[in-house]
């Protein structure tokens, strides 16, 4: 009989709307294709309570996460909302985020995206929690903002990450992690040296769900199941086995969400 490939998908928004039909069915087929856990992502404080449900629904192999997300920033008002996101993370949260930096789409303003940002990476120096980032035509001042924070103690990720090597090496070298999505597997993926880049313990995949679903599934509403083929391509680059790689992103997801605690 073959035997599932083992992964933890750390980047799911499992409590989008995307799913509400066939939530349970989506976790039990992740469970199926050999996945050890589920991060679920609030990147709001509406996403955050949801997740936070269904987490609670599957306890023990779905994780949530609580943040504000750079699109959303110019909404965040910090005397009404940051008790709520504090509560958030007090309650159980893994990881603040998805948070971060977007300049492709500018929701935000850019100096509003920064103070948000900002805030979000005090709260997991204070909480001391790690922190999932989104960045996007935004190298120069993730860069400056990941190295502030890593000097201080804040460990977190870039979540399916497609930027520079520069700003990989930049937080690398203050010890983050980064993470791969399904955008791997896409015929225009050209950069297999950056996959090779990251060092075995500072991989993580991901699916980021229900978006950018990888071959041989592009098109449709992704899913945490199909990890497994984000996790083949990554071995196929890093010319290790899908096993090894496989176990690699489990160790460390546990390690980096702290899911030993659960």
């Amino acid at each position: 009989m073959h035997r599932p490939l083992c992964f933890i998908d750390s980047h799911a928004h499992l409590a989008d709307p995307a799913f509400d039909a066939d939530r349970d069915e989506v976790i039990a087929r992740a469970r199926a294709a050999g996945a050890h856990a589920v991060v679920c992502i609030g990147e709001s404080l509406a996403a955050s309570a949801r997740s936070r449900d269904i987490a609670a629904a599957h306890l023990g192999f779905v994780f949530f996460t609580s943040g504000i997300h750079p699109h959303d920033a110019a909404t965040f008002e910090r005397e009404r909302d940051l008790p709520l996101l504090e509560r958030a993370l007090a309650g159980g949260a893994r990881a603040v985020g998805e948070c971060g930096l977007d300049y492709h789409y500018d929701n935000s303003p850019r100096s509003t995206q920064r103070d948000v940002f900002a805030l979000q990476l005090e709260l997991a120096r204070r909480h001391r929690l790690p922190v999932v980032v989104h960045t996007r035509d935004a190298e120069d001042d993730t860069r400056s903002m990941v190295q502030a924070a890593g000097r201080e103690g804040v460990v977190g990720v870039l979540h399916c990450y497609t930027g520079s090597h520069d700003l990989a090496r930049a937080a690398l070298d203050v010890g983050w992690y980064i993470s791969f999505s399904g955008i791997i597997t896409f015929k225009k993926w050209a950069d297999d040296e950056l996959l090779r880049l990251v060092p075995d313990d500072r991989l993580l995949a991901e699916s980021d769900a229900p978006y950018l679903a990888p071959v041989p599934n592009r098109g449709k509403r992704n899913e945490p199941s199909w990890v497994a083929h984000t996790v083949h391509r990554l071995a196929v680059a890093r010319q290790t086995s899908p096993e090894a790689t496989g176990a690699l992103v489990t160790q460390n997801a546990r390690r980096f969400f702290a899911l030993e605690r659960s």
